[in-house]
Order: C-alpha cells, then sequence, then structure tokens
C-alpha cells in the first residue's frame, strides 16, 4: 500500500487534478469546470485526452489526498492552521498531518495572520496601535475590510491617513518581511508561511476600507490625501463610488439625484448599465421622462465606452457633492445615522 501511495505521488498536480476529474465523472466534473479560469480548463482537458486509463489503486490515492487536503482546508476555516493540525495529527497521525498541512499552504497559499482575522478589532487595536504605520498596513491588508474599518476608525487620528496611504500604495510584501511581522503577533505560525511574493493591499484595498469606515474617518483620511497626494486620492475617489452602486440608495436619493442630472448624460449612462439600474432609474422617474430616455437611447445608436464612463462619471460626482452636503445617505459601516 505504501508503495502504490509512493508512485501516486509522483504525480503532477495537474495529473492528479485530471485523475481526481476523471474519477468524479462527466457530470460532477462539468460542475466544476465552472469555476475554474479557461487555461486551466485549457490544461486539465488536454491531461484527460492523454490518460488512457487510469488503475484503481491510482484512483483511491488521489482520492484520498483529495479528501485529506478537502478535511485540512475544513478544519482551517473552523479554527486556524494550529486547530487543523491537531485534529489532523489525531485522525491521520503527526507525519501525514504535517505533509497534508505542508502541501496545503503551499499551493492554496493559506494568508497570512490567519489566527488575526479571528481576534476582536479593539483586541487587536490594542496590539498593533503602537506600531509603526507600515506595519499596522500590513497587518490590516489581510483583514477582512470589515475587520480592518473597524481598527482604522478607531486609530489615532493622525495615523488614520498614513495607514490608508501605505494600503494602498502597498503592492508585493517579501515573505522574510511578513514572517518577522508574523513572529511578533504569533511565532507558531512562521513556518507556514510560503515563500513566494504576496500580492496584497493597493488601491481596491483601501477602497474597500473606506467603504465600510464611519463618513467621519473616511472624510478625514480623504482630506488629507487629497494635500499629500492628490493623484492617490482621486483615483480612490472614482472607485469609492460606481455608478451601479446606485441601486444601494433609496428612492427618494435617487429621486433627488436624477433632479441635478442631465437628460443626455443619463440616457449615455444607462444605455452602458445593467438592466438592474436600469429599471430602477426607471421607476423613480416620470412615465413621460422615462419613455423620452428610453427613445433617446434607442436612436444614440451605438455609444463609446469613454461616453458612457464621462456620463457614468458625472452622475456618480453629483451623488457624492449630494452626500457631502447631507442631502442623501450613502449606506455604510460605522454606525452612520440615517437623516429622516
Amino acid at each position: 500500500m505504501a508503495k502504490n501511495n509512493n508512485k501516486s505521488l509522483e504525480l503532477s498536480g495537474t495529473e492528479k487534478a485530471a485523475t481526481l476529474l476523471i474519477s468524479l465523472g462527466p457530470e460532477k466534473s462539468a460542475k466544476i469546470f465552472k469555476h475554474l479560469k479557461e487555461d486551466e480548463i485549457e490544461q486539465l482537458t488536454l491531461e484527460i485526452a492523454n490518460i488512457n486509463s487510469v488503475s484503481p489503486q491510482t484512483k483511491e490515492d488521489v482520492m484520498n489526498e483529495f479528501y485529506e487536503i478537502c478535511l485540512a482546508q475544513q478544519y482551517i476555516a473552523e479554527g486556524g492552521i494550529g486547530y487543523a493540525k491537531d485534529l489532523l495529527e489525531k485522525a491521520l497521525g503527526e507525519e501525514k498531518a504535517r505533509e497534508v498541512i505542508g502541501k496545503l499552504t503551499a499551493s492554496l497559499q493559506v494568508r497570512p495572520f490567519e489566527f488575526v482575522r479571528k481576534a476582536d478589532p479593539a483586541q487587536l487595536l490594542n496590539f498593533i496601535q503602537d506600531e509603526h504605520p507600515q506595519t499596522i498596513a500590513l497587518i490590516l491588508s489581510y483583514l477582512p475590510p470589515s475587520q480592518a474599518s473597524q481598527v482604522v476608525s478607531a486609530l489615532p487620528i493622525e495615523k488614520q491617513a498614513d495607514v490608508a496611504k501605505r494600503i494602498a500604495q502597498m503592492d508585493r510584501t517579501s515573505p522574510d518581511v511578513i514572517k518577522e511581522v508574523e513572529k511578533v503577533l504569533e511565532r507558531k505560525l512562521a513556518s507556514l508561511v510560503n515563500q513566494d511574493y504576496t500580492i496584497i493591499g493597493g488601491v481596491d484595498a483601501i477602497v474597500q476600507i473606506l467603504n465600510t469606515v464611519d463618513r467621519g474617518t473616511e472624510k478625514h483620511i480623504m482630506e488629507t490625501l487629497e494635500i499629500e497626494d492628490p493623484e492617490l486620492a482621486d483615483e480612490i475617489r472614482r472607485k469609492m463610488f460606481v455608478f451601479e452602486d446606485i441601486l444601494s440608495l433609496d428612492d427618494r436619493s435617487i429621486q433627488r439625484v436624477l433632479r441635478d442630472v442631465d437628460n443626455n448624460d443619463l440616457a449615455i449612462a444607462l444605455k452602458g448599465s445593467n438592466e438592474d439600474v436600469q429599471n430602477i432609474i426607471f421607476n423613480n422617474l416620470s412615465k413621460r421622462l422615462a419613455v423620452m430616455i428610453k427613445e433617446d437611447m434607442d436612436f444614440m445608436g451605438p455609444v463609446r465606452l469613454k461616453d458612457v464612463e464621462e456620463a457614468q462619471q458625472k452622475i456618480v460626482n453629483i451623488i457624492r457633492k449630494l452626500e457631502d452636503s447631507g442631502e442623501i445617505v450613502i449606506a455604510r459601516g460605522g454606525g452612520d445615522e440615517l437623516i429622516v
């Protein structure tokens, strides 16, 4: 049995995946394909085509390995890597558990600071608030936006914009740096960090956080960034509320926005939007105006993507201006009170 097991382990990852799909059958494999990228589907299709037959022993070995990795993933999701390791040791033995965990962290890139993701934001704040802003930015980049936003909101006000800027400008972080920070936070996880460079942070990361913090914190950070780095502030602002987010506004707010929107801009903006956005806009227009806008959209024919984006951005700017003046409220985290 051990000999056969070793033989199956000589298969490449693609060969194992192809063997698994063959073993699962066409119906289940088709469902899995829906979640894969085009290049992955191509590789697996070629590999499956090149496999003439799968021996019962190889099939069993690959299925067992797949089951063990799925089990480890489930345990990690429930209680972290330490919890998974303890349970796997009881189920599979110490050596096999170490092998499965190692395989999982290497191939699936378990995120660093996993244990921090389960920490209470208030406790985490006490733990990291005196660290260097770059260290804080690194840790927050790995956390869910809801958790990171609470920490950002509670940071000393002089650190908020600095940390936000560092998250936005973060690109690739050396595994050695991650390890060093992890040693301070949780020594036992340091050896499990993948050695590949990890892409984290960036503008999208800080946008998600700022969309979740309270309006006061967001406003302070953005005002500071506008002074220190106007281009970055502009890029963040453009992404913070996109045209499709109009779906999150209530009817009264949408009606208020539409009062300030040029009809031609609205027709062009809707030309490139999805059906849900079109429906909510038309439902908040008078029947006469809705018919007129629809006719304009039909008559204008094809529209350049650039023109659609410009028209949508004009409407987004109106929405942000009305929010700044307090005339409408955009739903966000951090305990904003609705204006009745």
